[in-house]
């Protein structure tokens, strides 16, 4: 009921409803002329079905069903992590962030989306000349390629505007949303085939429906403790005298996450596995050959290799994320310091210990989220939620939990300002 009556909550969730199920609709409009029964048959006879599989993830299906929306929000994720890199190895970038406020933000924000279109007229390219050969007999190879970049490109950056139309006027981040929506689209497929595995008679395989239910949903309550697990570090502001009045000590906490860098870690890791397989379309190579029959998953060497990469990530992205020194200058500036710890150099130390205690933590956890759901598809041979993997798991729980944040934000504002009218 306040949900209702919150003031502009409802416009809001209408919005951000008829913006995700435009980008729905807009996967299935088909760029023109392609054979897509060949362009599927190619795809499995290539070897490319993983790589498709899993960007399929964020396209929900359209890069498999190559529609002008094949492409997503695809692009601009990457031009994120993009910028994001360059503004922690460019100090104009990293200055534009931190010290000109709102319209280095907005400066920051319009370079990304350059980005965004430079990369998706690269992405645009390399699929057209993938299914320049599935091309509908009779057409110039020349113009297919080009209407084809015009399509996926134009589709990418619609969808791009739609994902921050919907952050400023909808509710939720407009990009998470979009991915968010994208793998909840591949679930009513995937639990129609568990069910009809449970149906089809055999013990062995109901048994194992039931385990990997059971391993998903206890998966799912571990995310949400660790997305949610922060390290409250106590802090103390000293004592000030402003005129005659003389404001106390006050005492609050600093918070670190558990899990710094999200989902992105694993994402991370998974891209540069499924790279060798990528390069083996491109060079034929028999070093390159044996890396990939070396790392095929389901392999010791591929366990280790994935969870050494997600380590390696996790630390990577959480320095990108938080910096001690910065944090510890912020503290000293503020008149504010941690009980027992000398302010300066002592102070970004000991955060920096207890930043890497808690990224070491995260990161096991995202290796077992990422092993764990695998390795009981295989022992079970219950394969219908393949696609629905680690990765898929921390962005639906992830997502869901910031956007109802932003709902119950809107929903106690409207009863502060109820109660200010009284």
């Amino acid at each position: 009921m306040q949900m209702a009556q919150a003031a502009g909550l409802r416009g809001r969730l209408l919005l951000t409803v008829g913006m995700l199920v435009l980008v729905r609709l807009g996967i299935f409009i088909p760029v023109p002329g392609i054979d897509r029964a060949s362009f599927q048959a190619g795809i499995a006879d290539s070897g490319l079905g993983g790589i498709v599989g899993f960007l399929d993830i964020f396209s929900g299906g359209g890069l498999s069903l190559l529609g002008v929306f094949a492409l997503g929000i695809l692009p601009y994720i990457n031009a994120s992590i993009i910028m994001q890199l360059l503004t922690a190895a460019i100090p104009t970038l990293e200055d534009l962030q931190k010290n000109e406020g709102e319209a280095g933000r907005r400066k920051i924000s319009q370079i990304t989306r350059y980005v965004a279109l430079g990369w998706a007229i690269l992405q645009s390219v390399g699929i057209a000349l993938l299914v320049s050969n599935f091309a509908e007999a009779g057409q110039d190879r020349s113009i297919f390629i080009a209407s084809t970049v015009v399509a996926l490109t134009a589709g990418s950056m619609f969808v791009m505007w739609i994902g921050e139309l919907i952050t400023e006027r909808g509710i939720g981040n407009g990009a998470s949303l979009l991915i968010f929506v994208n793998i909840v689209s591949t679930l009513p497929r995937s639990l129609g085939q568990t069910i009809d595995l449970a149906q089809s008679g055999d013990r062995s395989l109901v048994g194992g429906v039931i385990v990997l239910m059971i391993v998903f949903l206890v998966m799912i309550v571990g995310i949400v403790f660790v997305q949610e697990g922060t390290r409250r570090i106590p802090i103390v502001s000293a004592r000030r005298q402003v005129g005659r009045r003389t404001y106390q000590e006050k005492s609050s906490y600093l918070p670190l996450r558990l899990n710094q860098g999200g989902v992105m870690p694993i994402i991370f890791a998974t891209s540069v596995l499924i790279l060798p397989s990528a390069l083996t379309q491109v060079f034929s190579n028999d070093t390159l050959l044996s890396v990939v029959n070396a790392l095929r998953p389901g392999t010791w060497i591929y366990v280790v290799v994935y969870l050494t990469l997600i380590l390696f990530f996790s630390y990577f992205y959480a320095s990108l994320i938080v910096n001690p020194v910065d944090m510890s200058q912020n503290l000293k500036k503020m008149g504010a310091s941690v009980p027992g710890i000398r302010p300066g150099k002592a102070t970004s130390d000991y955060l920096a210990r207890v930043l890497n205690r808690l990224t070491f933590l995260g990161a096991i956890f995202l290796g077992l989220v990422a092993i764990v759901p695998t390795a009981v598809e295989g022992a079970t041979r219950v394969t219908t939620f393949q696609g629905l993997g680690a990765t898929s798991l921390l962005i639906l729980v992830g997502v869901a939990i910031d956007t109802a944040k932003q709902v119950q934000t809107y929903v106690i504002s409207q009863r502060y300002e109820g109660m200010v009218k009284q």
